[in-house]
């Protein structure tokens, strides 16, 4: 590990949101659904004037509970 903070290679920062178009592109989600998960509460927004962001823990939170529910309904148990 490198202690000099000059020689490290910088890193990019995480992303805490992202628009509607990004959060398609991330998860394989469609637009029309991507709005029908918000319109029912699945997905969290954060409206900033006429942006519409989604929290990615928000996506990642979707996308286990829909993991959990897919794989328990095949029967398989996790461990």
């Amino acid at each position: 590990m490198i202690d000099d903070p000059l020689l490290q290679v910088p890193r990019e920062p995480m992303l805490i949101t992202v628009r509607i178009r990004e959060a398609c592109r991330l998860t394989g989600i469609g637009r029309s659904k991507l709005y029908e998960l918000i319109a029912v509460g699945a997905i969290q927004i954060i409206k900033v004037g006429t942006i519409t962001l989604i929290p990615v823990a928000s996506l990642t939170k979707l996308l286990q509970r829909e993991a959990n529910r897919t794989t328990g309904s095949l029967g398989v148990e996790e461990g």
